[in-house]
This record gives C-alpha cells, structure tokens and sequence, in this order.
C-alpha cells in the first residue's frame, strides 16, 4: 500500500492569470508593528478591487440598487510582504458565474512585480436588498463580468 501524495503548497501566481487589474495605493495604517501590511488588510484590498470594477463598469450601485452581493466564502495565501508606502497592483478574473453567486480570483502584487505577493478569491452570492434572499444575477452584472472570465 502507499502513501497518498502529499498536498501540492500553493504558488504566488503569475500576471498572466489575471484579466484586468487596478491599482491600490497602501496606506500608513495598513502596516503593522512587523512593518508590512497586516493579513487582515488583503482581504480589504480584495473587496476594494472587485466593488471598485463593479461599480465603476456600472453593474453596482452600493446605495440603491436592488441586488447587492454578499460574501459567503473567502481565502487567502500570501508569498511575500506588503508595505507602506507602496503600490499594489490588484489582478482581478472570474473563476465561475453561476446563477446567483460569483467567485472572484484576486492577485496581489507589488507594483511591476512578476508574481503574486498573496492570491486568494472570495465569493458573492447576490441577494435582494430588501429579502436578503439569493436572486438572478442582473443582466448588467453578467455582462460586466463577461470580460474577467
């Protein structure tokens, strides 16, 4: 009998995994007292990037639109530090659209740099404001998203 193989570590992700990215500029209370940007503060940096292409394509509206997206899962890996002052370019791409939910890949990466410093993904599950219950992706929504799949 053998041995199962043993878990494959994630990699720091290239570039080219990523359909479009958006810049974030690190802020003086991203560091922490280890002079990096805390692990808490990625998972901001990944909602600002996708909520910023959403709305700027027009598919978001934070304040009255009747379908708003819901985190219900979330994960993070992280190869290299962060700090401030610094650059973040933020790789965005759709790994699956499904009905009411979309999971989102993000790459983290110091400005100009050939790898990720951290990727991970999140996903939305898009429900009614009022209801709170899952509803059909919006036509707009899908067709921005198009483009990151």
């Amino acid at each position: 009998m053998s041995n199962p193989p043993a878990p494959t570590r994630p990699q720091a992700r290239p570039r080219s995994d990523f359909k479009l990215f958006r810049p974030i500029q690190t802020r003086w209370m991203d560091n922490d007292v280890y002079g990096h940007v805390n692990n808490v503060v990625f998972y901001s940096y990944f909602d600002t990037a996708v909520n910023a292409y959403l709305i700027d394509a027009g598919a978001l509206d934070i304040h009255h639109g009747e379908v708003i997206g819901l985190v219900v899962e979330t994960q993070c890996n992280y190869f290299e530090p962060l700090a401030f002052p610094g650059a973040v370019e933020a790789g965005l791409r759709v790994a699956k659209m499904g009905g009411s939910s979309v999971r989102y890949e993000i790459g983290l990466f110091a400005e100009g740099a050939p790898l990720s410093a951290a990727a991970g993904h999140f996903v939305h599950v898009y429900v009614c404001r009022d209801s709170r219950r899952p509803a059909p992706l919006p036509a707009a929504l899908k067709q921005a998203l198009m483009p990151l799949l």
